[in-house]
This record gives C-alpha cells, structure tokens and sequence, in this order.
C-alpha cells in the first residue's frame, strides 16, 4: 500500500505550478460541460426530432469544432494563446444564455455551429499553453494532467446535468454558462501577467529551435495520415457522447440521472489512475506501444457492449474505454507537439486539435444512421474494429515520424 501511494504521489512531481493552474481553469470550465452529452437527449424527447435530424445538428456541433480549431490554432500563432483562450470563454457566456430559445431544427443547428466555433478556439492555445509552460521531460503529464482536471470536470457536470434535466433542460445551459465565466474569471486573474517557462528560458530555446525542421503543419505528410488515424479513432471513440447515451435510454431504459453517473464514471475513473499509468506507462513502453494497446482496449470495450449482461456490465465496458482512452489521448497531444517548432506549436495543436473535430461532423450521423437502420451491435462491432485498425496505423506512423 505504502509503495502503491508512494507511485501515486510521484506520478505528480515536477509538474510546474502553472500547469496545475491551468488544470484548475479546465476543471472549471469542464464541470459545466452539461450540454454535449445530454444533447441527442435534448432533441429527442424535448423538441421532437428524428434520428437523422439530432445526427444533422451534432454534425454541425462537429462542423463547428472542426472551423474553431483551425481558427484557434491560426489565431494563437498570430495573437498568443492567452488572448484567445480569454476571448473564448468570454464570448461563449451569451451563446449558452441564448441556445434554450433556439428550438428548431433549422435555428439549434446555426446556434450549435456558432457556439462550438467560438467554444474551440480555446482548444489549440490551451495545448500551446500547457507545453509553453511544462517542462520538456513533463510533457505529456502535464497533458495528462490537463486531462485530468477534464475528465473530472466531465464526472461532475453529466452527473449534475442529469440531476437538472428532471427539473428543466434549460438549467442544462445555464450551468455551461456559469462555469464559463467562473474559468475565465480564475484564468484572466492567474495568467495575466505570466510569463511561459520558454520565455524564461529564451535563449535556450532558441538554441534547441536551431536545430529542429520549421515544417507546414498542413504540408506534413507523416503528420497529415497520423491526423487522419486521429480522426478515424474519434468518430468511433466519441460514440460516448453521442450514440451512447441513446443506447442507454433505449435499450437499457436507463434515466437521465443513471445515464450521466455512468457516464461520469468514465471521467471519475480517468481522474484517479490516468496520472499513475501514464507516469508508469511512458518512460518503459514506447509511444507507440503504449498507442496500439490504448486503442485496442478501446475497442474491446465497445465490442463488449454486443452482449446485455446487466448493470455491471456497462460499468465495466466503460471502464475499459476509459483505460484506452487514458493510454491513447494525452499521448496525441506529445506527439504533434514534439512534430512542431516553437514557432508553429499553434497551427500543429490546431491541425491536430482539427482532426478530432473532424471526427464530430460525421460521427454522430454515421452513428445514429447505423443504429437506427442496423442496429446498436453492428455499431459497436464497426467501431471497436475500426478502433484495433487505428492501433495498428499508429504503431506504423510513429516510427515513421521518429526516422
């Protein structure tokens, strides 16, 4: 037991303060992520609309993600991440107070593009952000780290929004849009006047930037098919909030408020032992290992949901998508920051920051499209297949990234 805490304890050392600080503002922000999970729900049973059409608006909440990350990355570059992940908590504030009143399809649809454009811009300056201000040896804990402070944001915020969701889907928003200000309050006040480790240390880096290629992130082939991995892994991945949920109310019968513990259990099961794993995980496997078994556990855990064996089952199906996604994402984000120079860390967070966002345009037609014509168990086949084939990819590109 003593060895065990001893490991826990270690897996957080180094880290500097401003990476914990930048993990309070997304615990913040990320306890108020309400909406998305709970959002096919929304439109099912609140305004009416058909499979095709709640598919139809989460791809615009993906069209959206996809434009946000583009413009984030290209706006941090030219304008620092400070700046845009302020003027990106800021503005979402009004969208969220206003989305209840957009209740058809045609308006939530524009409203859900406009918001997730906004909303994602923070996304590339928060991953510039959090490398500026780690140490080089740090990197992908302070990103796991970063993770974590999500992923506990997202154990609190279904499980809260499942409680408001028997009152009013109204108070969903709302709460979005007060966890946004409170992050932006906690983050303008810590980071204004900050300076970034690679500031600090100005003339090292640029020493260590002498002798790295400046390549065009959107011209970078290797880095292009590894992006592409990235986006075929979320449009299975994130059935999670999309199809999932769904899953649960139609199959299992389960309430709002069972749908968003099961599905803060994820996040709660991430908060406790991503930091340990991946602190014991990355420095005796490779990147790619560690990738391969990431997605392939992924994928197992939705070929599980094939079989109805009860409550328990659920549970431990998602315990296992959770185990993959601890061993897979904090280690996407280090390898497109290590494929950047200092100079373009924007426009490769964005880039990358983009193929997940590309994911969400399709994924969730794709997913309801599927299970409403063949069924729920040929999804879960096709995404925990597609999930082993993106392993396999990622074992291939990395060390081709690496000669």
């Amino acid at each position: 037991m003593k060895a065990l805490f001893r490991l826990y304890i270690n897996s957080y050392k180094g880290l500097s303060p401003a990476a914990w600080l930048l993990a309070l503002v997304m615990l913040i922000n990320r306890a108020g992520s309400m909406v998305i999970p709970f959002l096919g729900i929304y439109m099912s049973s609140e305004l009416g609309f058909s499979k095709t059409q709640i598919g139809l608006v989460l791809g615009c909440f993906g069209l959206g993600s996809v434009c946000g990350s583009w413009l984030g990355g290209w706006l941090t570059d030219k304008f620092g991440n400070f700046k845009v992940q302020t003027w990106s908590l800021i503005l979402v504030i009004p969208l969220f107070l206003i989305l209840p009143h957009f209740r058809t399809f045609e308006g939530l649809a524009m409203m859900i593009f406009i918001l997730t454009l906004v909303a994602d811009t923070f996304r590339p300056a928060n991953s510039v952000s959090v490398a500026r201000y780690a140490k080089p040896e740090n990197i992908t804990r302070a990103y796991s780290l970063n993770r974590m402070a999500v992923n506990l944001g997202f154990s609190i915020g279904p499980a809260l929004g499942g409680f408001l969701a028997k009152f009013s889907y109204n108070w969903i928003f709302y709460g979005n849009a007060i966890a946004a200000a409170c992050a932006a309050i906690v983050f303008i006040y810590f980071f204004r006047n900050r300076k970034a480790r690679t500031e600090v240390n100005q003339h090292k880096t640029i020493a260590e930037e002498a002798d790295k290629p400046v390549r065009n992130a959107y011209k970078d082939g290797l880095f292009i098919i590894f992006n592409v991995l990235c986006c075929l892994f979320s449009m299975a991945f994130f059935q999670l909030l999309s199809t999932l949920p769904l899953y649960y109310k139609e199959v299992h019968n389960l309430h709002s408020d069972q749908i968003g513990l099961l599905l803060g259990f994820s996040g709660l099961v991430i908060v406790l032992f991503e930091m340990v794993l991946v602190h014991v995980v990355e420095h005796r496997f490779s990147v790619r290992q560690i990738m391969l078994w990431g997605t392939t556990i992924s994928g197992m855990s939705y070929l599980m949901l094939t079989g109805n064996f009860g409550m328990a089952w659920l549970y431990l199906a998602m315990f296992f998508l959770s185990t993959g996604e601890m061993l897979t994402l904090p280690f996407t984000a280090t390898v497109a920051i290590n494929r950047a120079s200092r100079s373009n860390q924007g426009a490769y967070m964005g880039f990358n920051s983009l193929s997940f966002a590309a994911a969400n345009i399709f994924s969730p037609f794709l997913g309801t499209f599927t299970a409403e014509h063949f069924g729920y168990n040929t999804l879960w086949t096709a995404a925990g297949l597609v999930l082993i084939f993106c392993g396999i990819g990622f074992y291939w590109i990395i060390s081709k990234m690496k000669a």
